[in-house]
């Protein structure tokens, strides 16, 4: 029964990596099948002739369930044709708001659509932006959950980045059930966005006004404090108050899992509650004939998990947990609790079956895979020996279970961890935590000063921790057949009666450690043009060297391009240093992420047309001017700056920042790639006119994201290139490109590859000529719509 479960779980997480969902024919045909190897299963003798139609009856099983969910889900989509365009419409403010540096965003679940023939899915989630008056920018009105509003608004489908290694937004929304994202539109008539009702009253909506509350409570009693974000995510779950330096140490000491409400904060609390309920219920011999006290502390844990995860928000992590701690207590219940794995099975399916795209979540692997070690290794039976021993063994077990799936999710092991959650996990479980919801519920501050203050004797320690070069070790993405493996090695080492043999377990972790990531042959040259939305940002790779030329936007003042999809995609390719980088010209589209990038890893030198005393020149560590002559060669890779001459350094103030952008082109095998940032018109021309200049390029990162501003027909036609690379945002306000500039690329006979449509598009340049792949088209998934 326990492999049946598990083969349904398995089921429903093959689903979520399928290109498309299977038709009502091959859905048929699936559920046929399972019906016979059900009733196979049913009439064999037993063993393995029983056990293999089962779980392959359970696979199916949970794979046609899987598609039904997504099939409905699918359905509630916005119509291309109303993309883009005003709708006016009514609904309710489903979620907590987010506050940002010029605005709000909320989740909104409209009611009634009052433009004609509009249709909007049920739940779709909405910035507000503030205008701009005179000299300030002017705030939008106050927002609160269980309003009913009155907004026109502007939606488009769910759209996220698509790059290696990065983080998959389109699936995020999709297992929140948000179908349409958008903005509300400024109008002159402030009646068309109007409150209509002051609250709507629901059990999500009342739940949603009292974390407000908190949230507000306890920003005013920490208003000056530097942790005051955490306070607030370990009372109500809000994360985004969390500054990204402090995340950034976080996951760098592995105590990541802490700063919010987390499966083990939820854990902790629900049983401290069955702790207290069981103390004060054994007390009464009415109540204990009434009902036994193990049964009561049952049900109190899970009351109390049930309200944390109510102050959560019922976010995903915490849902899963608070399902597995009904398990817990049924089991609990019903006197079976000592076959922990029988708990784990029936936990892990009843999270698929009521949320299928669970496994899409890191954390759905992390915590099942967590209490999975601990069961293997026995540490679940440590309260028969001395308290420290056994927090030692379980943490040992963790630790260790979990290297090959932190590896194959994050690409880095904090080893510094044990250190940290050796500190961490009993300061802020039973220490801050507690002061964090003791605040939330009494009208004085002294509770949240405190777990201010033990929070800051923490950071202090971690900072120190977080210091060391050691503290974290970084691998590239491993292969899925290292993982695996690893993962098997991991389960043979903790197998307590097989000590003799762990060495064996130890030998198949190895090729995880050890295997080299692919890297380009010496003269090659790896041309990924990232996907960052509307901006631009090229990594180039050779044998032994990594170039990145732009950074990408900047998209808040805590996030931008640099450290949400360079970093990870580096990082992901096996990456721990550039050694150059080019930053075209200060646009913020090609600018933007350029700090990050040289706060998160050592860069040689940067090159671009900045004054030395602008910020990002000022930062690194060897800022050069980037000159129209200078080259250099990589691993037998020519490349050369064919733009700014030297002599517009003297009139740079008269130039717009667009004809100052960094024109770099990279020659492998005789082939060439052209890189030309924003470059316009006038120096396109500039270019045909130099006369020893050779523009012909195979591959070229069309100019100016495709504007009508650029590519002329004259630029085209000297360049000729096979394929034409266009980096450009979804829907962009700036609609680029424009269609008759892809038109003329198309007549030119290029083939053209849209980031926007695409993903990231990487060229491999090698002996045998230039192989290209999109990321969408290599990992396609059924949510994606392309």
């Amino acid at each position: 029964m326990r492999l049946v479960l598990v083969a349904f779980a398995l089921g429903c997480a093959l689903l979520q990596v399928q290109p498309a969902l299977p038709g009502m024919g091959a859905l048929g045909v699936a559920g046929a099948v399972a019906l016979g190897c059900a009733g196979i299963a049913a009439r064999a003798p037993g063993g393995w002739r029983a056990a293999l139609p089962a779980l392959a009856c359970a696979a199916l099983t949970g794979a046609i369930w899987a598609a039904g969910f997504a099939q409905v889900r699918l359905a509630d989509a916005l119509p291309d044709t109303w993309e883009g365009r005003d709708i006016e419409l009514a609904g309710v403010i489903a979620s907590l708001p987010q506050h940002f540096e010029r605005g709000v965003r909320f989740e909104f679940t409209p009611d009634t659509v009052l433009t004609r023939g509009a249709t909007v899915p049920s739940r779709i989630m909405l910035a507000w932006y503030g205008g701009f008056g005179a000299d300030e920018l002017l705030p939008v009105p106050a927002v609160h959950p269980g309003e009913r509003w009155q907004f026109t608004v502007r939606l488009k489908k769910p759209h996220g980045n698509a790059n290696p290694h990065g983080f998959d937004y389109e699936a995020w929304l999709l297992e929140r059930g948000i179908r349409a994202t958008g903005y509300v539109r400024p109008q002159r008539n402030d009646s068309a966005q109007r409150v209509l009702v002051p609250f709507v009253w629901s059990v999500g909506t009342v739940i949603d006004r009292i974390r407000e509350a908190i949230r507000e409570r306890l920003q005013n009693a920490l208003a000056d404090q530097p942790y005051a974000g955490v306070i607030i995510a370990l009372a109500v779950g809000d994360q985004r108050a969390i500054d990204s330096d402090d995340w950034a140490l976080f996951t760098r000491t592995g105590v990541g899992h802490l700063m919010s409400i987390s499966g083990l904060h939820v854990t902790m609390i629900a049983s401290l509650a069955a702790f207290v309920t069981f103390a004060l219920w054994r007390r009464s011999v009415r109540l204990m004939l009434w009902l036994p006290a193990p049964r009561a502390a049952a049900l109190g844990g899970l009351a109390a998990a049930l309200a944390y995860c109510a102050l959560a928000g019922f976010a995903v992590p915490a849902q899963r947990t608070l399902y597995m701690l009904g398990v817990a207590a049924w089991a609990l219940w019903h006197g079976w609790f000592g076959s922990g794995t029988r708990v784990l099975a029936i936990a892990l399916a009843l999270v698929c079956l009521i949320d299928p795209w669970a496994p899409l979540s890191p954390g759905f692997w992390l915590s099942f895979g967590a209490v999975a070690m601990l069961l293997l290794a026995g540490t679940t039976s440590a309260a028969r020996m001395h308290w420290f021993k056994g927090a030692l063994l379980a943490q040992v077990a963790v630790t260790l279970g979990l290297v090959p799936l932190t590896l194959a999710l994050f690409q880095q092991i904090s080893l510094a961890g044990p250190l940290a959650n050796a500190v961490a996990i009993p300061l802020v479980s039973f220490v801050v935590t507690p002061l964090a919801l003791l605040a939330s519920a009494l009208p004085i501050d002294l509770p949240a000063l405190g777990a201010h203050l033990v929070l800051e004797w923490l950071m202090r320690y971690l900072e120190w921790l977080g210091g060391f070069e050691w503290a974290v070790w970084q691998r590239a993405a491993p292969p899925l057949w290292t993982v695996l493996l690893a993962a098997a090695g991991t389960v043979w080492c903790l197998i307590p009666w097989w000590l003799h043999w762990r060495a064996l377990g130890a030998i198949w972790i190895l090729p995880l450690i050890v295997h080299p990531p692919p890297r380009p042959e010496p003269g090659d040259a790896w041309i990924a043009t990232l996907d960052v939305g509307q901006g631009l940002a090229v990594v180039v790779r050779t044998a032994h060297h990594t170039l990145l030329f732009d950074t990408g936007p900047q998209y808040t003042p805590e996030a931008d391009s640099g450290n949400r999809v360079i970093v990870p995609y580096l990082r992901g390719e096996g990456v721990t240093r550039l050694d150059g980088m080019v930053v075209s010209h200060d646009d913020l589209d090609h600018s933007g992420g350029a700090l990050s990038m040289l706060r998160a890893m050592p860069v040689a030198w940067l090159a671009s047309p900045l004054a030395p005393a602008h910020v990002i020149a000022a930062t690194a560590s060897a800022a050069r001017r980037c000159e129209r002559g200078k080259a250099w060669i990589w691993d037998d890779v020519h490349f050369e700056l064919l733009h700014p001459p030297a002599a517009d350094y003297e009139r740079l103030d008269t130039l717009k920042d667009n004809s100052r952008s960094c024109v770099l082109a990279i020659t492998a095998h005789g082939r060439r790639a052209l890189l030309t940032a924003d470059i316009e018109r006038d120096v396109e021309a500039r270019l045909l006119t130099a006369a020893d200049l050779s523009l012909k390029s195979e591959l070229l990162v069309v100019p100016h994201h495709g504007s009508k501003t650029s590519s002329t027909a004259e630029f085209i036609a000297a360049v000729a290139p096979s394929i034409a690379v266009v980096p450009v945002g979804y829907r962009n306000r700036f609609r680029h490109p424009a269609p008759e500039v892809i038109e003329r690329y198309r007549q030119s006979g290029a083939q053209v590859l849209r980031t926007d449509q695409s993903g990231a598009v990487t060229a491999r340049i090698g002996a045998s000529g230039i192989a290209m792949e999109s990321w969408r088209g290599v990992r396609q998934r059924y949510w994606q719509g392309r």
